[in-house]
């Protein structure tokens, strides 16, 4: 086994290499499932043996070091037992799966925060009568696996966790629909984190937290401004997922990264597990999210809430943004703001249309109201489970730019990359200076006024209001009626006057 310092290129291509001992047995999006788990074990296996080792010279001796440790497990982060070390499950070569699961079962058992985490796999599973992973894939990737050491002095938490949310986005490149499930394109998170910047003391929170990547990246974010800064009062975050897989995922991605956070598992919308009482919900200086886009609820979900968290209105049964954007609205504390990852249409659906229209009487409700402060439109093709762009709705109960709304639109600051655009960080950096200096500038951003936005119907794209230097501007279609209907409204009072001005004059313009 190998006993360098390994750097990120080394680390990345190893455990690549490691996951594609599976490819090919099991689908794309299940074999994460699998290697995830593994290398967590490896990484927590690794650690412990460097704790170990310094117990063992404080003591002098490896078998007083190990009673201790017996009776009191909270010398260590995570107490692993001796058939579960890794240097144990690397000496197996029958029985593998079972060996594996009864190893991971076991380090659940002596540590009640893996528990639901680690444990969820069967290794030894078979479907149709078949091993879904076979005994010699199993050990070759074990074997794989073992060439490196993930401990302490191996690899600081800060690269294994970059190398965990690498083989996060890889399995997100084949897993087609499923990979909005659970990740969220890393620059995307960056710049969510940049935009809500938070500050020493804050909650933060995630309604839909997937595997984890917008928190760990408001972690980050803060560590950046206030590095190795032991007086400063650190974040407190908090996530729920629904997907069990998923969830365990975050806790692993999490625990990975050396970051504390709560990660609840549960139906945020029908069972929020961030309570201050029965019927109240707790709330946060930061909500940070990425729902999925357009989701179908059942109307009981908003005419049955308990926390009063639809009192703007009831979206469509066949599409929650609105939902969501109003939950996490009532998570928020007094002075809290919001950065919400939506579907481009959940800006602009229903504006031109004559009569009612659920989803902008929720935009008009939030326009009136002052709370809308920015909304960024995203360039096309980063996401993972679809190639239309997205945007960020910026929600603040604080702005100190009254009754106006900036509009960002960076559609065209990507990179070309395989399979996905992506968002340098020079781009990352010029959106976020311009949202935080409240900038306009040509051809990306524009300041405009409540009153504005209410004569557009509520329309809050941004490329209706910052339009680029193109030759060609294509309009989408919701743009082109919306032109349509306000031309068609235009004409109309056009005859009208047209009308009243033959009338007075004794004529008629039949």
């Amino acid at each position: 086994m190998s006993t360098e310092v390994l750097d990120i290129n080394t680390l990345e291509n190893w455990l690549w290499d490691a996951a594609c001992k599976i490819r090919g047995e099991i689908d794309a999006p299940k074999y994460k499932d699998y290697i995830l788990p593994l290398i967590f074990i490896k990484r927590l296996s690794d650690v412990f043996n460097d704790e170990l080792d310094k117990l063992i010279d404080d003591f002098g001796d490896e078998e007083i070091a190990e009673e201790l440790l017996t009776d009191d497990h909270s010398l260590v982060r995570f107490y692993i037992p001796k058939d579960a070390r890794w240097k144990e499950i690397a000496k197996q070569s029958i029985g593998v799966g079972e060996y594996l699961t009864n190893a991971v079962r076991s380090i659940a058992r002596e540590n009640p925060k893996l528990q639901g985490v680690i444990d969820i796999v069967d290794f030894n599973a078979t479907t149709a009568g078949q091993r879904i992973i076979s005994e010699g894939k199993l050990k070759a990737l074990i074997d794989v696996l073992n060439k490196h050491r993930l401990g302490i002095k191996d690899v600081e938490p800060d690269i294994i966790g970059r190398s965990y949310e690498y083989l996060l986005r890889k399995f997100a490149e084949g897993s087609g629909q499923s990979a909005g499930e659970f990740y969220t394109p890393k620059e995307v998170a960056i710049l969510m984190a940049h935009i809500l910047d938070p500050e020493p003391g804050n909650k933060v929170y995630d309604p839909c937290c997937g595997s984890g990547g917008l928190l760990i990246k408001c972690q980050l974010r803060f560590k950046e401004k206030y590095p190795d800064d032991t007086k400063v009062k650190p974040i407190r975050m908090c996530g729920q997922e629904i997907q069990h897989s998923t969830f365990a995922m975050a806790k692993m991605n999490i625990i990975i990264h050396d970051i504390e956070a709560e990660i609840a598992l549960g139906d945020t919308m029908e069972r929020p597990a961030f309570l201050e009482s029965d019927t109240s919900l707790r709330t946060f200086n930061i909500v940070t999210a990425n729902p999925m886009w357009n989701q179908d609820f059942s109307q009981d979900i908003y005419e049955n809430d308990l926390y009063e968290r639809f009192i703007f209105g009831y979206p469509n049964s066949n599409n929650a943004d609105w939902g969501w954007i109003q939950h996490m609205f009532k998570s928020l504390k007094e002075k809290g703001k919001m950065a919400v990852v939506l579907d481009t249409g959940a800006v602009s659906r229903g504006s031109g249309v004559t009569g009612k229209n659920r989803e902008r009487d929720l935009r008009k409700e939030f326009i009136n109201k002052d709370l809308i402060e920015a909304v960024i439109l995203l360039p096309e093709n980063l996401f993972y489970n679809t190639t239309a762009p997205g945007i960020i709705l910026i929600i603040n109960k604080n702005k100190t730019q009254k009754n106006e709304i900036l509009f960002i639109n960076s559609s065209e600051l990507f990179e070309k990359g395989r399979p996905k655009n992506y968002i340098p960080n020079i781009f990352i950096e010029k959106i976020s200076l311009i949202y935080h200096h409240w900038k306009e500038e040509e051809n990306l951003s524009k300041i405009i006024k409540n009153e504005d936005v209410v004569k557009n119907d509520f329309n809050l794209s941004p490329s209706r209001y910052v339009i680029l230097n193109k030759e060609e501007n294509l309009l989408s279609l919701e743009e082109a009626v919306i032109k349509l209907k306000d031309a068609e409204e235009k004409q109309k009072n056009a005859d009208k006057e047209l009308s009243n001005i033959l009338n007075k004059l004794g004529l008629s313009n039949d």
